[in-house]
């Protein structure tokens, strides 16, 4: 990783413009590794730890965060009746331009991955990546082993959309509770494998994406940095 001028990386990291960057280094107010730098055009590694103000700068090239996303936003833009969920992060993550990997309805809750790194988020949502993707349900009715070997050997609908075999894992004691395992997250996908099985959805939420599972220690609406191994966890 080639070196960066540290005005630059401020600027980048969402919390300053250019010239609020330079300003602050020129102040004494950012250091390098706990050394204070007060020239702006300095070349530092994105590697360094770089503080600003006492607050730790997001020196990467691009950032990842987990989400557990709450009920009642969407993980897209806005649409007049749903805010977007972006607008739950902090000032400096929303100028930083970070964008959800993939989809969740304003109704569906749990795991989300938030980056400004547009190859990751591709390569985690494409259905030919054919990453796991888990959710949890709760239906309006009982759900049943043949409603399972149904999703596994792959459901068309009467439109003529075709879905990948899925695994349906159905709760011993409430068999309206269950968990499905798609590898194309496609739109409304288990919703509509649920409905193939005449029964509808009343709750869904995303637990894992390929190997990665959301952190049960994040309130809705919370995130937190991936880890290097579980950005790569989650492309499993």
């Amino acid at each position: 990783m080639s070196d960066e001028r540290l005005d630059k990386i401020l600027a980048g990291s969402g919390r300053y413009t250019r010239s609020q960057a330079r300003a602050a280094i020129q102040s004494g107010a950012v250091t390098v590794d706990g050394v204070p730098v007060r020239r702006p055009e300095v070349k530092v590694s994105r590697a360094s730890r770089i503080l600003a103000q006492g607050q730790v700068i997001e020196g990467e090239e691009h950032v990842y965060y987990m989400m557990n996303k709450p009920a009642g936003v969407l993980s897209s833009t806005e649409d007049g009746a749903w805010p977007a969920v972006t607008g739950l992060l902090p000032r400096h993550l929303q100028a930083r331009g970070l964008f959800p990997a993939g989809r969740l309805d304003a109704d569906v809750t749990g795991l989300l991955l938030l980056t400004d790194d547009g190859a990751f988020a591709h390569r985690v949502t494409a259905p030919r990546s054919e990453i796991k993707k888990v959710y949890e349900l709760t239906a309006d009715g009982p759900l049943t082993e043949a409603d399972a070997a149904k999703l596994a050997a792959g459901v068309v609908l009467a439109d003529g959309t075709a879905y990948r075999p899925a695994a349906l894992t159905i709760d011993g004691e409430d068999p309206s509770r269950a968990s499905v395992t798609v590898t194309e997250g496609r739109f409304h996908e288990v919703k509509n494998l649920i409905a193939a099985c005449g029964r509808r959805v009343v709750t869904l939420r995303r637990v894992a994406m390929g190997e990665l599972r959301l952190d049960e220690s994040l309130a809705p609406g919370e995130i937190r940095a991936l880890t290097e191994e579980e950005k790569n966890r989650c492309l499993m």
